[in-house]
């Protein structure tokens, strides 16, 4: 009895347990890098232990990475480790590590997530000491220049907020802040540079965040006032066009355009760059930076692409540029032979089929250009079929004369399309055509006349001869049966007398033959 009665005294203290077990974790929440030994939560209170069950039921947490202990005496989770956010989870927003209590007699298991809550622990950095930008002369206010954002692993309000710069008449600082929160400085001038005046300005740029107290990151601007260059490139046409075969080799020169500037130094020293040309144009072309020259660096196919227009950018040293078109027209090769496509057969015909009937539709197809894709089509002559066009490169096969199938059973029939290129290209097709039979041939005996000697007294029912014939028709057509049709005796007389084998064409005497009689 008292077993049975246990589990009712016991069920009531560890329902708790069980129920803990199943439900939601149990969550704390802490801020980073706190200290050694620090408490996290009373876990033995908050999973309904006693203070002698903690060490009773063996109280402890597992994790991958051990950053957790319990206290065996109060039951309080305790920070063992160093805790990182920005180590542990990188730039994730929430920071969550996940921990199981085990607890012994009886064993379970429980959930705990520690929420880690970022502290302003880093300052913002930039990636440089000192940022070098060079700005001509004759840049009108307004203009902005983008600077290299700082960064800062902290999250939330303890990232990156603000920038700043020292005043100065020259530039003013902008702070552009993308769809992701991100803020990047961007630089704005505010008034004409003179680089007589002044060849070059410094700048310190500070970087702050959001923290309380805030931190910050300075990095040094050093801005150089370049000489104008009030001259753009001038190419020596507005529009240059070419036109090429489509076998041109790989590598081949095309075509160079050239722009001359009449400024000095580096402002004359001219680059050129594709620009506002489609990606397939690019990928068939290459143009030289220095010289100008137009290369192709693939075969070039001119029923995939008949002409190439592109622009060439050329900019001199001072970042002035100026446009052209390139046309590249590609000329035609006869480099594809015709093809002959069946759409439609009749490969059994009639041999009573009259003239005129319509055997094949069939279509051509070239894609070279002009003559080089005009093609004409032909087929043996001597046999008993024709073919004309029905319209733009269609055609039909007709009969063209009278058909026998007993003199010629099939036609094995040669289609050629040739173009009218030089030298010109062509392809064939051979169709079968099988004639089929009708009942146009009677049967022939093997012998005109057929005369038979018969000894008297012959038995009833002996084979006395056997005549034969044939039909060169096919099948049933060709089937021969034998039956006797006249006589210089009476039909019924003629009966008792002779008879012959519908099948074999055997004929059987029917009574015993009398010479005198």
């Amino acid at each position: 009895r008292r077993p049975a009665r246990r589990p009712q005294v016991l069920f009531p203290f560890l329902l708790p347990l069980f129920y803990r077990a199943l439900c939601e974790p149990i969550r704390y929440s802490i801020p980073e890098e706190l200290a050694e030994g620090s408490v996290v939560g009373n876990l033995a209170k908050d999973l309904g232990l006693g203070v002698l069950e903690v060490s009773a039921r063996k109280l402890r947490v597992s994790a991958e990475k051990l950053l957790f202990k319990v206290d065996a005496e109060s039951g309080d989770l305790l920070v063992k480790d160093r805790i990182d956010r920005e180590q542990i989870c990188k730039e994730r927003r929430i920071c969550e590590l996940q921990l199981e209590a085990v607890v012994e007699n009886p064993l379970n298991i429980f959930h705990i997530i520690v929420v880690v809550e970022d502290i302003n622990d880093h300052a913002p950095q930039f990636d440089k000491k000192e940022i070098l930008l060079e700005i001509f002369e004759s840049i009108s206010p307004g203009v902005r220049i983008s600077l290299d954002p700082a960064t800062d692993p902290d999250i939330n309000m303890n990232s990156v907020k603000d920038y700043r710069i020292n005043p100065n008449p020259y530039f003013s600082l902008m702070v552009r802040v993308n769809s992701d929160g991100g803020k990047y400085p961007e630089l704005s001038l505010v008034k004409s540079l003179d680089r007589e005046e002044q060849r070059s300005h410094r700048l310190i740029l500070t970087a702050m965040d959001g923290g309380d107290p805030p931190r910050s990151a300075t990095v040094r601007i050093e801005i150089f006032v370049k000489d104008t260059n009030d001259n753009s490139p001038v190419f020596s046409k507005e529009e240059y066009r070419v036109s090429v075969s489509e076998n041109l080799p790989p590598g081949s020169s095309i075509l160079q355009v050239t722009a001359t500037d009449q400024d000095e130094g580096i402002n004359a020293e001219i680059n050129y760059y594709f620009r506002s040309t489609a990606q397939s144009t690019r990928h068939v072309f290459s143009l030289d930076e220095k010289t100008g020259m137009v290369k192709n660096t693939r075969p070039l196919d001119f029923e995939d692409t008949e002409r190439h227009t592109m622009e060439v950018e050329a900019k001199d040293g001072g970042g002035l540029s100026t446009q052209c078109k390139v046309i590249i027209e590609i000329l035609d090769e006869n480099d594809n032979n015709p093809e002959i496509i069946i759409t439609s057969l009749s490969d059994e015909i009639s041999e009573d089929s009259h003239p005129g009937m319509v055997v094949a539709l069939f279509k051509t197809r070239d894609p070279d250009f002009g003559g080089n894709g005009e093609v004409t089509c032909n087929i043996e002559r001597d046999i008993p079929f024709k073919i004309f066009s029905s319209s733009t490169n269609y055609y039909k096969l007709v009969t063209d004369g009278v058909l026998d199938r007993e003199h010629t059973p099939e036609y094995n029939v040669t289609i050629t399309a040739t173009d009218k290129g030089k030298p010109p290209l062509s392809s064939s097709i051979t169709i079968t055509l099988h004639i089929t039979d009708v009942n146009d041939n009677a049967p022939v005996f093997q012998q005109s006349a057929y005369l038979v000697h018969v000894p008297e007294n012959n038995p009833p029912g002996a084979s006395i001869a056997q005549v034969s014939a044939s039909d060169s028709d096919l099948g049933p057509n060709g089937h021969v049966s034998y039956s006797i049709v006249a006589s210089d005796l009476e039909p019924r007389a003629l009966s008792s007398y002779v008879s012959v084998s519908a099948q074999s064409g055997v004929l059987f005497a029917q009574r015993a033959f009398d010479h005198e009689q």
